[in-house]
């Protein structure tokens, strides 16, 4: 038996921790804030942790820390390790309690989202389900630094899967809506575009593109929004306190529609659809999480 270890025995949990901390903020002075402690003590942390390792991890650009390739392969591997621990620890617990913790993304939050975590609740009231909004970015960078283990909505860019699985659920369109009562709900849709103000999705939404790309093949390119968000509580009173036409995906406003409060507007468009799922890391074990998938599953069947 080869009783040899890779791994310095002098290698401690609060480097690991420092380390992925320092990784996910790319420098120091925000981790030594949040830890309490100074970002001279932070960074003999880190010292210590190369010295152990026998590699520098991280190259200084000015106050930017950026990963080196050994860094990157040993914070694969260290995300995963310390994934492993909460779970560990989780499954030990009395009770069997524990904590799955959801990015949750607009498209899915106001109807689909809600019935899947009321169902898993019925089922396994001993796990807190504890969700985490925001931006597609936000969240995306959440779940690669295992602050949350899946995230809930549209498809992301091929570029940012690597390392992740994707599970199709259902497709969800991207609508143009205004109130019901809106003066040029009858006009063509480019044509009310034209004379109404424009809310838009954020730059870095993922249903912008698609949205842009309606906008340019409409002669609409140069047509500049009066504002931008995926908030169903601002869209909504941006369109009812105004003639503002919103770009936004259907699942968002869905109870303003059966309410009748807005309208969707034609646009003729088949590309503005996209699919949403459930994004996570391809190699993780977390108690409920695979049960929190299949009740998706099921209710997304039910919504076909």
């Amino acid at each position: 038996m080869n009783n040899q270890s890779a791994m310095h025995p002098g290698v401690k949990l609060r480097h690991i921790r420092a380390f992925l901390e320092i990784a996910a903020e790319g420098g120091l002075s925000s981790v030594a804030r949040a830890q309490g402690i100074t970002q001279p003590a932070l960074s003999r942390t880190l010292a210590e942790l190369e010295t152990l390792l026998g590699q520098a991890m991280f190259l200084r650009q000015g106050r930017r820390m950026v990963l080196t390739e050994a860094g990157t392969l040993f914070r694969r591997h260290a995300m995963a390790a310390m994934q492993a621990l909460e779970a560990a620890a989780r499954a030990v617990k009395p009770g069997g309690s524990g904590v799955l913790r959801i990015g949750v993304l607009p498209s899915v939050a106001t109807r689909f989202l809600p019935q899947v975590m009321l169902r898993f609740r019925e089922l396994h009231p001993a796990i807190l389900l504890a969700a985490e909004t925001g931006p597609h970015f936000h969240l995306m960078r959440l779940l690669r630094d295992g602050a949350v283990d899946m995230v809930v909505g549209r498809l992301p860019g091929s570029s940012e899967m690597a390392g992740l699985r994707f599970d199709h659920l259902y497709e969800d369109g991207v609508i143009l809506v205004a109130r019901a009562d809106h003066p040029l709900r009858d006009r063509p849709a480019p044509e009310a575009l034209a004379a109404s103000p424009l809310v838009l999705p954020p730059a870095t939404a993922l249903i912008r593109p698609a949205v842009t790309d309606y906008l340019s093949a409409h002669g609409l390119s140069g047509l500049r929004p009066a504002f931008e968000t995926v908030s169903l509580a601002l869209g909504r009173g941006l369109c009812l306190g105004s003639d503002a036409m919103w770009f936004i995906s259907h699942g968002v406003v869905i109870h303003e529609l059966e309410r009748g409060e807005l309208v969707e507007l034609p646009t003729g468009a088949r590309f503005l659809s996209g699919a949403i799922g459930m994004t996570r890391r391809q190699a993780i074990s977390v108690s409920g999480l695979s049960e929190f998938e299949e009740i998706a599953r099921e209710l997304a069947r039910d919504k076909a």
